[in-house]
């Protein structure tokens, strides 16, 4: 539960944070061109509000909704989520949205984007100025990648030490880094103390890579103990620090990761079991230990029961990477930080394109998702580069051209712009309802891929 509450007030601050900017960016430009604000709202408040209050001598009440599903700046003279048609029927005020030019009106609509992509870049510039970057460069991972059956058919093997394809040496281990194997049409390794080269499709499936079981690379990680933790099953079983697991139920381990895997497997076994005995058998584990006894290497061979958590009480030995760190001064950290936002503004718009696959829309997360993304402790540097990621992804989003939404306004006075004639009200009106079904169904699918994934159907 601690967790929970944890995850939650991060979300809810980073959110309110970001909508809060977002409309101030309409409520600046609005403002600076004489344009009347009625209603600037931290979420939504149908039927009623939490809080609300209106300073004398203001056209503005400001307030906050009960509804934390983003926020708005009612603009008078304009066609919104408000739908206030009657205002719009009256003869145009020199304070309205409609009376401005259509320069002015496409600034006050990309106001609140404008704002979050450059509260993203100031983000990302402070949190390497406080911080600096630290990172571990896939060639200065001693006991390099582990790859599943796809990787092994392409020519890698256990242990490659990962280098660069022929788009570049790999910066980090990360999403980047399956982008560029993705795209590539030769991959770089090291393997055995020699560079060799691995020819590569060029058009791999990003998507299948990630939520591949397991998944096409991740870190080598050995199957030795570390360290145990007292009273759980890893020391009932006789796990001391240096043994190394060579096998689980018969399976035979050569990586943490394999271990991981069949630990796996023994919650799918446990979906379908029917009865306690079902259960019983499926958490009754065995496990074959290598010890290393002065210079002979002794086998072991251990029986125990799983709780339902199916935690066994040990840590691996994890591997003894070098890591990079970059120091940043103050002038030094905006150019990186901009450099930084526009990478992770890149990464996200080329991966759009697996939404409108099958497998894209299953992995669409809604609010749970985002929340999850929150690490479990309260830690600044990560909320922060956390909060720059969603200011990314709620101005990109809020770009596209869907009415409804920013983006949408924009495409209508970009016509209006070129063809010198404004879409009639009723065409607005209608867009209007249209983009609030697009983004309602969105957001249902974005909610119930949520709680699929809860249940464990997905």
């Amino acid at each position: 539960m601690e967790i929970f509450l944890i995850k939650l007030l991060q979300f809810m601050l980073a959110i309110s944070i970001l909508v809060l900017l977002h409309e101030g960016g309409h409520f600046f430009f609005s403002k600076l061109f004489g344009v009347r604000v009625e209603k600037f709202y931290l979420f939504f408040d149908p039927w009623f509000h939490l809080f609300e209050f209106k300073p004398r001598k203001s056209d503005t009440t400001y307030g906050i909704g009960w509804l934390p599903l983003g926020g708005y700046c009612k603009i008078s003279g304009m066609i919104d989520e408000s739908f206030d048609t009657e205002q719009m029927q009256k003869p145009a005020e020199p304070w309205e949205f409609r009376s401005k030019p259509a320069w002015q009106r496409l600034l006050i609509m990309i106001g609140g984007v404008l704002v979050n992509f450059l509260l993203a870049l100031f983000l990302y510039a402070m949190c390497l100025f406080t911080w600096g970057d630290d990172y571990v460069k896939p060639k200065d991972m001693p006991l390099g990648m582990k790859f599943n059956k796809e990787a092994k058919a392409l020519g890698f093997q256990d242990r490659d030490i990962l280098v660069g394809t022929d788009q570049g040496e790999f910066k980090k281990f990360g999403a980047d880094m399956f982008r560029d194997m993705a795209t590539a049409h030769k991959a770089y390794v090291i393997r055995d103390g020699k560079q060799v080269s691995i020819d590569m499709p060029g058009d791999l499936d990003l998507l299948d890579m990630f939520k591949s079981t397991p998944p096409f690379m991740t870190q080598f990680i050995e199957a030795r103990v570390d360290s145990v933790l007292s009273g759980s099953l890893a020391e009932h079983m006789g796990f001391r620090k240096g043994d190394i697991i060579t096998s689980l139920n018969g399976k035979r381990i050569e990586s943490f990761n394999d271990f991981q895997y069949e630990v796996g497997r023994i919650d799918d076994v446990l979906d379908y079991a029917k009865t306690h005995q079902d259960s019983l058998k499926a958490l009754t584990v065995t496990v074959t230990l290598a010890r290393q006894a002065g210079e002979q290497t002794c086998k072991l061979t251990r029986k125990g029961v799983l709780k339902d958590d199916l935690k066994f009480g040990y840590m691996p030995q994890l591997p003894a990477d070098k890591v990079t760190h970059i120091e940043y001064g103050f002038f030094e950290s905006f150019p990186a930080g901009i450099k930084y936002g526009c990478n992770v503004l890149s990464g996200y718009v080329g991966d759009m394109k697996y939404i409108f696959s099958a497998e894209g829309a299953k992995s669409l997360g809604g609010f749970g998702a985002i929340g999850s993304m929150f690490p479990d402790v309260w830690n600044w540097h990560k909320f922060w580069l956390m909060t720059a990621f969603l200011s990314i992804i709620l101005a990109f989003m809020n770009i596209l051209p869907i009415p409804a939404l920013d983006g949408g306004h924009v495409l209508f006075l970009l016509y209006e712009m070129i063809t010198r004639r404004k879409p009639s009200e009723n065409f607005m009106i209608r867009a209007e309802y249209i983009g609030i079904g697009i983004l309602m169904l969105l957001m249902v699918v974005a909610n119930l891929n949520d709680v699929l994934r809860w249940i464990g159907i997905m």
